[in-house]
């Protein structure tokens, strides 16, 4: 079992474009576990190898590598920074024990990155910081750097100052050692003399750093009062002291398509990031887990992926004991028992054999689990399950549809596979329409998903127009409403009677059903029948075909039939006695709103903030900050679904967005009365 103490386990995190991918194979190219430096732009990365991410030159899946550093083994993984892509980052992080956020120097700080960071900080993960591509036309290092306290709230300590900007970034100065780095055009390393033109300001940062390492130890900061100075290995004892806490935060700085820096990148991630030994006890449904290899073995499943050789691929974080090969294993989220082969440790697409036991930290592959899911807790015999992570909630739904009829079923399997290794899209079936719906985290990430079924599993799919997930619920309750179902067709009969009131809820209350039934009017057998008959009925809507959504229903009377009476009689009583309440109360159409924030330069905040409110968004703010302006609203879904491309073109390429649920709102009469109108010829035609 490799050397625990020595062992790193972290994650690669940051905005889309700001070079994670890059530095990952810097890194990799480093270690020597590639022999040349791959790009991005080729399509020739070790991590980005599905035709998809080599199409649109960008990440769209978790990537992972092991590699050894100084003979220490590291464990890598790469994380998508496209908002469409990264609905399952808690996964990833759960699997870690610290982070390297990757900034682009360019653009610094963006909207995506302050999210990634609130999720990064949630988590308690210690973390260091690597500002990217100082080699770039308009690199700007202060404003990088600033935009990590100012923007992120973080405290950074530079560990290596650059030498130049630009075109004229060459080097790096060791802040610790006080020694000056100059890199070769391929990318080698060799001592030089701190430049005199950047020697005082050297100096200066360098007092700083050394106060924010005092201050992060009594004992250090003792020492510094009375020494005025602290030496390396004292540094380095603070260093660590206050990324472990989370209260200092180190910074290097690299282009990694030049392969300057990653020597720096790993010793820091080395020296400064912690082992799996110190994590946290790991926080179970019933207990707690030391992060111990002398503990019973626990494995987290973060990750699921389809490879068309070997088939499902299992990625799996050890939490803790020992995993060994040829064993076998429960999976105690669900009762079943699994047979692990070969333990496997992942670059890339390559899989290589482990004939050693992994302990904590160790992030190992296990091909063909027949009963294990995303999100599964695997033991040996200690039942442990951790609690799952939350994953962010889908924002966009598309209906697919083949492209020639009758190959409905052939399209839902073809979708349907994708599922396990992709858990933040949801497949389901439109009742009454029939369509087939998949919900996902944008268009891109839609898109992308049907691009990758139509390649893995030739269906010939059609996306049609994005489904809004509107929503239905009662302005006005709706007293003693009566549900009748009487059918008398020779033989046994059917009957069911009841009697409810309906009255709406708050907004996010939800369903409430009240059983107030006295006497034995409805027989205690039926009672749930009535229930589910509201229930069918609510989620089949009443305005548009949506589900309604925050009412309580309370069944206070009805009566039954000796042999004529039967749950499915209920069930159908309930839901008259629902669609009753419904033309009896005032209904509402609610319309899904989403928190957008958008970044783009200060000269197009104008443009930007008229658009939105053409959108019937509502403006919340905007602050700007070097040359960048992020402005927040509130704006209704429906006026989002082609926002991209929109501001592609307002913008000339220039700005960038997320969005995320917020709340649902009363739709305005005249929209609502579209979204009827629409619903309704839909139904016709069918």
């Amino acid at each position: 079992m490799p050397d625990l103490n020595t062992q790193r386990t972290y994650s690669l995190v940051g905005h889309g474009g700001s070079g994670k991918t890059s530095v990952a194979e810097m890194l990799l190219f480093n270690a020597g576990v590639v022999n040349r430096l791959g790009k991005v732009e080729d399509g020739n990365t070790i991590l980005d190898y599905e035709p998809e991410e080599i199409k649109r030159r960008g990440s769209i899946q978790p990537g992972f590598a092991h590699y050894k550093w100084k003979k220490n083994d590291h464990f890598l993984i790469d994380t998508p920074g496209d908002s469409n892509f990264a609905g399952d980052l808690s996964y990833s992080l759960t699997a870690t024990d610290g982070v390297v956020l990757v900034l682009d120097a360019v653009d610094g700080v963006k909207p995506l990155t302050r999210k990634i960071w609130s999720q990064v900080q949630a988590r308690a993960l210690p973390a260091m910081i690597v500002i990217n591509k100082m080699d770039r036309d308009r690199a700007d290092f202060d404003a990088a750097f600033t935009g990590i306290s100012d923007a992120l709230g973080a405290r950074p300590v530079l560990l290596y100052y650059p030498i130049g900007v630009r075109e004229d970034f060459k080097g790096v100065v060791d802040m610790l050692s006080g020694q000056a780095f100059l890199f070769s055009a391929d990318g080698a390393v060799t001592e030089a003399d701190i430049p005199a033109e950047i020697a005082d300001e050297v100096e200066s940062l360098r007092e700083t750093m050394i106060e924010n390492i005092a201050e992060s130890d009594e004992d250090l900061m003792e020492k510094y009062f009375e020494e005025g100075e602290l030496g390396p290995e004292d540094s380095i004892k603070g260093l660590k002291a206050g990324v472990a806490s989370g209260e200092l935060v180190p910074v290097v700085v690299s282009s990694a398509l030049n392969n300057q820096g990653g020597q720096m990148i790993l010793e820091t991630v080395q020296k400064l990031l912690p082992g799996p030994l110190d994590h946290a006890p790991w926080v179970g449904e019933d207990g707690e887990r030391p992060s111990s290899p002398d503990e019973p073995l626990a494995c987290f499943v973060f990750k699921t992926q389809a490879d068309p050789f070997a088939g499902q691929l299992t990625l799996a974080r050890v939490l803790s004991g020992q995993i060994k090969p040829d064993s076998h294993l429960l999976n105690a989220s669900n009762g079943e028992k699994e047979r692990v082969g070969q333990l496997l440790l992942t670059s890339g697409k390559e899989q290589i054999p482990s004939k050693e036991a992994m302990g904590p930290g160790a992030i190992v592959t296990l091909a063909k689990l027949k009963n294990t899911a995303t999100g599964d807790t695997l033991v040996e015999k200690d039942v442990f399950k951790l609690i799952k992570p939350e994953r962010a909630p889908q924002l966009i739904t598309f209906a697919l549809a083949p492209a020639e009829k009758g190959d409905e079923d052939k399209v839902y399997a073809a979708v349907a596979k994708l599922l396990d290794e992709d858990i933040t899209l949801t497949l389901s079936r439109d009742e009454e329409s029939g369509d087939i719906l998949l919900s996902g985290m944008g268009q891109n990430h839609i898109e992308i998903s049907v691009e990758k079924a139509r390649r893995r599993y030739k269906a010939d799919i059609v996306l049609k127009t994005p489904k809004v997930p509107y929503r239905e619920t009662f302005k006005t309750g709706a007293r003693e409403v009566q549900g009748r179902h009487k059918k008398q067709s020779g033989g046994r009969g059917q009957f069911g009677d009841c009697f409810i009131h309906v009255a709406p809820q708050g907004s996010g209350e939800g369903y409430e059903f009240v059983d107030k039934i006295v006497g034995g009017s409805i027989p205690r057998q039926f009672i749930p029948a009535v229930d589910k008959g509201i229930q069918e009925s609510a989620a089949r809507g009443v305005l548009a075909g949506y589900p309604v959504i925050d009412f309580q229903v309370t069944l206070y009377d009805g009566s039954y039939h000796n042999v004529d009476s039967s749950e499915m009689a209920f069930k159908i009583a309930g839901s008259l006695a629902f669609k009753k309440a419904a033309e009896k109360a005032h209904m509402a159409l609610l319309e899904p709103i989403m928190l957008v924030t958008v970044a783009v330069p200060d000269s197009f905040m104008g443009d930007v903030i008229g658009d939105l409110s053409s959108r019937r968004g509502k403006v919340l703010g905007s602050d700007s900050q070097a040359g960048l302006t992020e402005v927040k609203a509130h704006v209704p879904m429906a006026e989002m679904l082609k926002y991209a491309p929109d501001l592609n073109s307002m913008t000339g390429g220039q700005g960038t967005f997320f969005m995320e649920f917020a709340s649902y709102e009363e739709c305005p009469s005249q929209e609502a009365e579209k979204v009827i109108a629409a619903h309704s010829k839909s139904a016709e035609s069918d």
